[in-house]
């Protein structure tokens, strides 16, 4: 498998394959709960039927969290766990940090291509492009958290930075005047919807794009949720994923400074004060995903580290995944987490292939008939569409983007971006 399983969570495809091999200083842990995360990630993305969703599988329309909120910057942190990891091997095996910077830079470049192919395929219609994106994201995180950590691996630093972004997001957003509509808590309220820095700045690019390059568009129409002044604070959302890489380090490797124990017990404290910072920064500046506010950072960081802690009492404490009854439960999510992007780009492919073959006749509320209609009215909700059979069928999307990582798994294959 990947060196201190650094599989996809620094989520990029490489151009050639290796073989699976398992250091013993892997964190399965971190490979566990990304391959949880990415599942869950397909999971919300996929339901059948739209209108009919838990409320948990589906975003908080705008202040305040679900579940589902918390997929996205939990694989960031991840990102961020992965970046530590990765460089350290690499280090470790000879490597220099200027070869490590060209090959982070390349990496990011190589998401945001497969990110623009994705949103491109199959019509290619370019004037309809979103350049903005959960990959799109990811790549921009990881490039500039990728280059910091070259810079430094202290954690102090790392924190200090991620304060620092977090802080100057929110004067950002709180204090300076959104032109047109005035200062926010004084002219409009804060976070308004489409009244507010992250939106109009959204808006002004992607106009600027669409009169230059004549392609551009946000996913609501007025902002965009991965847009680019939230990826501020987005990276200070993979820095803190980096920052909780150097305490799990410190428990690896041939001379642990602290106990498997001792860092179980640090990553859940730590995760309980992200938790109860978000909450109370929550007060002043409230948790939003689709802004990314930094009250949002703090809590899901906090939310993702008392995961980790979980995982890794389970795991790489207990070693769980070593019982009958452990193998069975983790190997899923190994599979998943070991070639995280395969899962996410099938995921993709199989959405649109489905959608864009188009059958006679309408469904059951009125739209147009298509393959993945057809496959959810009659097979999931022949009796009618409830939560569950829109559930049923997300579940069933799942498995399908399953069996590429299992058919690799098999073959002992590691595509990594």
């Amino acid at each position: 498998m990947a060196d201190h399983s650094t599989t996809l969570a620094d989520p990029t495809i490489a151009a050639s394959t290796r073989t699976f091999k398992a250091p013993s200083s892997r964190v399965l842990s971190v490979d566990v709960l990304r391959g949880i995360t990415i599942a869950f990630m397909i999971l919300v993305n996929d339901a059948g039927d739209g209108h009919h969703v838990y409320t948990q599988l589906e975003h908080s329309a705008w202040n305040g969290w679900t579940l589902t909120d918390l997929v996205f910057p939990t694989f960031l942190f991840i990102v961020g766990i992965s970046i530590i990891l990765s460089t350290h091997s690499r280090l470790q095996r000879g490597a220099n940090k200027r070869d490590l910077a060209i090959h982070t830079v390349r990496r990011a470049v190589t998401i945001f291509v497969v990110a623009m192919l994705i949103n491109l395929v199959p019509l290619f219609q370019f004037s309809h492009l979103r350049i903005y994106g959960v990959l799109s994201r990811i790549a921009l995180c990881y490039l500039i958290a990728g280059l910091i950590c070259l810079k430094t691996q202290k954690a102090k630093t790392l924190l200090g930075i991620t304060a620092a972004l977090l802080v100057s997001y929110w004067l950002l957003m709180r204090f300076v005047p959104v032109p047109g509509f005035g200062v926010p808590t004084r002219d409009i309220p804060l976070l308004d919807p489409d009244r507010n820095l992250a939106a109009w700045l959204d808006r002004g690019i992607m106009g600027f794009f669409q009169r230059t390059l004549h392609t551009g568009r946000l996913y609501e129409v007025t902002r965009d949720p991965e847009g680019l002044l939230s990826t501020i604070p987005a990276v200070g959302t993979t820095l803190l994923g980096a920052v909780s890489a150097l305490w799990l380090r410190r428990a690896g490797g041939k001379s642990p400074s602290i106990t498997p124990g001792k860092c179980t017990l640090g990553l859940f404290l730590a995760g309980l004060a992200g938790i109860a910072s978000g909450y109370i920064w929550n007060i002043w500046f409230p948790i939003n995903k689709k802004l990314w506010t930094s009250s949002y950072v703090l809590f899901a960081a906090g939310c993702a580290l008392v995961g980790l802690a979980a995982c890794y009492w389970l795991i790489d404490i207990r070693k769980f995944n070593e019982t009958r009854v452990g193998k069975w439960l983790t190997w899923p999510w190994l599979v998943f987490g070991s070639n995280a992007i395969v899962a996410y780009v099938m995921a993709a492919i199989v959405e649109k292939t489905i959608a864009l073959i188009h059958l006679s006749g309408i469904t059951a509320d009125g739209r147009p008939l298509t393959a993945g209609r057809w496959i959810y009215w009659h097979i999931f909700a022949s009796h009618g569409s409830t939560n569950n059979t829109s559930v049923a069928f997300a579940i069933v999307f799942v498995l399908v983007c399953f069996i590429p990582n299992w058919i690799l798994w098999q073959k002992k294959i590691l595509v990594k971006l």
